[in-house]
């Protein structure tokens, strides 16, 4: 894209290309995405969902005593 640019060319020797490096990660992560999909992709179970647990009460309403004529 730029090979005739002394600019791009000593951008590139001061700050590194910049442009490649994130090409190669957003390849990377494209192939584990990917590979992450290939159970569904393929028909296969997923995995069931892990769904937290509730949370614990920070109170619980206790029963009351029975009243006078209630025994």
């Amino acid at each position: 894209m730029f090979q005739d640019s002394p600019i791009y060319d000593r951008l590139i020797a001061e700050r590194g290309d910049i442009p490649t490096q994130v090409r190669r990660e957003a390849e990377r992560v494209s192939r584990e995405v990917e590979f992450a999909m290939q159970p569904l992709l393929s028909g296969g179970t997923a995995p069931a969902p892990v769904r937290p647990a509730p949370p614990a009460p920070t109170w619980q309403r206790s029963a009351l005593p029975p009243g006078p004529g209630q025994l």
